[in-house]
């Protein structure tokens, strides 16, 4: 490794601009490279302007103080002033279209890294989400983005222009007014340089705080609002008000320290300035009373050093958004190093369905080390045919099917479907060959239409309507005032169970899978409701290989086989009829199930 590459590696706001200078600069677009050359350009045209102004400025003035009201020297007074003016203009000028070629290479770059952090996102595992809170995780993705053009305008249009100023007012100064103004000048912006940065490390150390209490705030309002309605249901406003209130008021307290701070920085800012100020003045004045300096020589040095502290003014708020806008992207950067815990293997091929068959082999799998799940699990679901799965809460149903879809990887033993074993086939072939109906379907909060097109890119409302009819709800659909363009608001609020159920019915039958998963799709469901769902579950189960993950018996009774888990084992299977025939555990759900529902029926008469 070079020697540069470790103090960039060692330093991580290095690191972070490194890694972010492709996005910048990128090599294949290069529009977007002429656009930064010439907003360089620009700059430098617009730093010209400036300065050939200042010396206009001053040479009129040297001009009228020379007391003589001869008309050649007004003629050039005049012209000088009237240069001033179109100077001042020039800068603007140069300075605005700068920014509009600029703007585009900046959004495009926070596009392109925002969209790159999006899809990373999407490739984490399951696990990794339910770790993450989704409040906290858009608030990084949301700073991280919004820093990415405000810190490239702050490097490239301040920082760099300061740079120059200085050395550009250090070299005018010592042509014509000497060493001493030079050594003042740059001993004065070290100062300030160096007071701006303590300072603000330790604002940012105070930022760093609120940010942290911005982000519980907003977790704990985004999980409340996610779980409105679990919140009525226990009269919990009060509780979660609380909870927001004292989120809020630890970050009330932060902020408040942090604009304190930056009060402090100003003053110690406006000190430093304003005393190098008054002293070049004094300096100024005394040469031209000893006839070392003209009159307008005292208005150059004033103009130089107020265009020089214009820059310098901003430098803590510079400095600021840049520290923060580093550590915003240093996050969002720590989301692309992510790595995914299910990746596809180097030689991963796309899975070839020629029946659909499934094959769980010795299976075993735990979430977490210290508890297993699954214990040497061995079963198959031939092409075409319907197992179901039944067995008591937390036995490990449901973990078969986030297995199959390739959520998490097992921990020995292997799962095939059609001889393949899910690990040596990518992840995208292997979840288009699969659908679900979930227990708790979520929907987008837009259009039945859409949610129902979302099992299929590119379906036409023929092939929606066509799922719809199938899945029995199209008839409901076309009865809504807006009929499929109706929205079903937030996770499908607006929708019952029932009909969220058949959207996420239809949306399987669009997709058209060769493997079903029916995962508890009708145990939240009312029984007249579960058995006119149970009727379009079995027209889209029709010929395609099926796992049922049931909680009622009586929906699976036709299942060609049916497995009974209990901690995480196979303990029986069979058929209905053999099941009931051995008076085992399956016998005894049986006739639990049945004294319910007996029990049910004569309460409602």
């Amino acid at each position: 490794m070079r020697d540069s590459d470790a103090v960039i590696d060692a330093n991580p706001d290095l690191k972070t601009l490194r890694r972010f200078l492709p996005y910048l600069w990128p090599a294949d677009a290069p529009a977007l490279r002429h656009r930064v050359l010439w907003s360089m350009l620009l700059l430098a045209a617009g730093l010209s302007v400036k300065y050939a102004m200042s010396f206009t400025l001053a040479g009129a003035i040297t001009r009228m103080s020379a007391g003589s009201r001869i008309t050649p020297v007004v003629v050039v007074a005049v012209a000088l002033v009237v240069s001033y003016a179109i100077a001042r203009f020039g800068q603007v000028l140069f300075d605005n279209v700068r920014n509009a070629v600029f703007e585009r290479v900046g959004q495009t770059a926070a596009r392109h890294l925002s969209q790159d952090v999006f899809v990373h996102i999407h490739k984490l595992s399951l696990r990794f989400h339910l770790e993450r809170r989704t409040g906290a995780l858009t608030r990084v993705v949301e700073r991280g983005t919004k820093s990415i053009d405000t810190m490239l305008y702050f490097i490239l249009f301040n920082i760099f222009p300061t740079v120059l100023d200085l050395a550009a007012t250090s070299i005018i100064f010592g042509v014509k007014f000497g060493v001493a103004l030079v050594v003042a000048t740059l001993v004065m912006s070290a100062g300030y340089v160096w007071f701006t940065q303590r300072v603000t490390n330790w604002r940012n150390a105070l930022r760093r705080e609120m940010v942290t209490h911005d982000n519980k705030a907003t977790a704990r309002a985004v999980d409340a609002l996610l779980n409105y309605e679990t919140v009525k249901y226990f009269n919990a406003e009060a509780h979660e008000a609380r909870g927001y209130g004292a989120a809020m008021n630890q970050w009330t307290e932060a902020a408040i320290k942090n604009q304190n701070s930056l009060s402090w920085l100003n003053i110690g800012q406006s000190a430093i300035t304003n005393l190098m100020m008054g002293g070049a003045l004094a300096f100024s004045v005394w040469g031209w009373s000893v006839g070392r300096f003209a009159v307008g020589d005292v208005v150059l040095i004033q103009t130089l050093l107020t265009q020089l502290f214009r820059p310098l003014d901003m430098l803590g708020m510079v400095y600021r958004e840049i520290k923060q806008g580093l550590i915003d992207m240093e996050a969002m950067f720590k989301l692309l190093d992510t790595e995914a815990e299910i990746a596809d293997a180097p030689d991963a091929r796309p899975l070839i369905v020629t029946g659909g068959a499934v094959r769980f082999d010795h299976v075993d799998f735990a979430y977490d080390a210290r508890r297993a799940i699954l214990h040497d699990v061995s079963f198959t679901i031939p092409a075409g045919r319907k197992v179901a799965v039944v067995g008591h809460s937390g036995a490990g149903k449901s973990t078969l099917s986030r297995i199959l879809y390739r959520f998490y990887d097992i921990g020995s033993g292997s799962v095939t479907i059609d001889g393949q074993d899910l690990r040596a086939v990518t992840q995208d072939s292997l979840r288009r060959a699969i659908g679900i109906v979930p227990q708790d379907t979520v929907l987008f909060n837009d259009t039945i239409g859409y949610n129902i097109g979302y099992g299929r890119a590119n379906a036409t409302q023929a092939q929606i309507e066509a799922a719809a009819k199938e899945a029995a709800i199209h008839d409901f659909i076309v009865g809504l005032p807006d009929g499929y363009n109706a929205t079903v608001g937030e996770r499908g609020l607006k929708l019952s169970g029932g009909e969220k159920q058949r959207v996420a019915i239809a949306r399987t039958i669009l997709k058209d899978p060769a493997i079903l998963i029916l995962d508890e799709a009708t145990s939240a469901l009312d029984s007249g409701t579960e058995a006119e769902i149970q009727d379009s579950l079995r027209a889209v189960g029709r010929g395609r290989t099926t796992l049922v993950i049931a909680h009622r018996l009586s929906t699976i009774a036709d299942a060609d086989e049916i497995l009974v888990m209990a901690e995480g084992r196979i303990v029986e299977r069979g058929t209905h009829g053999a099941l009931l025939a051995r008076g085992g555990v399956y016998a005894e759900m049986w006739a639990l199930q049945a004294a319910e529902a007996e029990s049910e029926l004569m309460a409602a008469e």
